[in-house]
This record gives C-alpha cells, structure tokens and sequence, in this order.
C-alpha cells in the first residue's frame, strides 16, 4: 500500500489482516516516526486516499498445508498480521482441530492486537462457534520484563513452550507450522522445523510448513 503524497509514491508491503469474506481492508502497522511511508500514513483520515497495488502475493495460505490435527501460527511483531486473517477464517477450523499462536515482540503494549484480537473471537458472529476452546495465544517479550520472556526458538528448544501449553512436542504428522515476522526469526524457526522432519509447502505442493516470504515485519 501507499500514499499519493509524491510524485512516485512509496509503497510497502502490508499483510491484510482482515478475513477473506470480509468487505472492508484492515491492515496493521506499527509507527516509525520517521518512516518514508508510515511516518505519513499514521496521519491519515477519515475520506483520504490510500494506494493499493491491483494485484496481492504471498506464501502464507491454507491451501499450502495439508490438513493435520494441529497448527502453530508463529510471528513477531506485525508479523501477526496475516494470522489475524486466518484466524477469523472458517476453512481455519475446517482444517485443524487446534490453533497455537505465538507472538514474540519487545514490548508488552505490542503485544495488545493479538490479546485484543483472540479475545474477540469467541463473539464474532461468523466464527464464533468454531473457535471455542480450539485457539490458544502464546505471548513473550525480548526487552521489557513480562510475565514470559524470550525468543519464540528459544522458547521451543528449551522445552519451556511445550511445559507452559501443557502439550506434545512439535511432530510433523500431526502438526503443522505458518511462519511471518522478522528475518532472523523466519530463518530460525524454518530451520528448526526441518531439522524436526517438516517440508516446506506450496501450492503446488502442499507440506508440513510455510513461511511468508513477502513481507517482513
């Protein structure tokens, strides 16, 4: 997305928050006080124009995974923002029994959207019903003290994950892992899956994990 406030507009790219069914676009961002883009996007209002790009790409989608018991949707930062689409998607519940998100960031108030988001799932009206009892949020910070600390990987390797959710361990016939966030944290958790049997899937050839590869938060 961008803004029409140059003469060649800066665009970068967005996951869409929003579901598929819905008719409106949400988006989620953090504000970089001297961003090229969202240094002006935080100021826009009601009526502006915001540009979009006709046509939408990424790796992160259902259709890549093949059906499995459980899935792990791990991100960091606005890295969440695709699983906040999936998450009020009901082919999400077609296909997995039990929804794990993760979300790692620095602070606690980044944490907020996510808490917000699957508090309110229970009382949407379209997926309400689909939801209860099957999603768990699994929250930690890297810089400010909280009630969990550390690095998703970090987290997993110690065991620490699994003894908090009172779960097995990740195991790549029963599970299945959706990756968005920063690069250091794509990078390790892609590794980590394969060295515990995961394939990364497509659409062409749907596996045991993803990875979103257009956008970086």
């Amino acid at each position: 997305i961008g803004l029409p406030n140059a003469e060649k507009p800066i665009f970068r790219a967005y996951s869409v928050a929003s579901p598929s069914w819905d008719d409106e676009l949400e988006f989620f961002s953090i504000k970089v006080p001297d961003g090229p883009l969202t240094s002006e996007l935080q100021k826009i209002q009601v009526g502006d124009t915001v540009i979009m790009r006709q046509k939408s790409t990424g790796t992160l989608v259902l259709d890549a995974l093949t059906p499995a018991k459980r899935v792990f949707m791990i991100s960091t930062g606005t890295g969440i923002a695709p699983f906040a689409s999936l998450l009020r998607d009901p082919d999400t519940y077609e296909k997995f029994d039990q929804v794990i998100l993760t979300h790692t960031c620095r602070d606690n108030a980044e944490l907020t959207y996510g808490q917000e988001l699957v508090a309110a799932l229970e009382s949407d009206p379209l997926i309400g019903e689909l939801t209860g009892g099957r999603v768990t949020l699994y929250n930690s910070t890297t810089r400010e003290e909280s009630a969990r600390m550390g690095r998703i990987t970090a987290l997993i390797g110690s065991g620490k994950f699994y003894t908090d959710l009172g779960i097995d361990k990740l195991n790549p016939e029963t599970d299945r892992i959706m990756i968005c966030g920063s690069m250091h944290m794509l990078k390790d958790v892609k590794e980590l899956a394969e060295s515990l049997g995961f394939q990364e899937g497509s659409l062409s050839h749907p596996a045991s994990f993803v990875v979103e590869r257009a956008f970086v938060g």
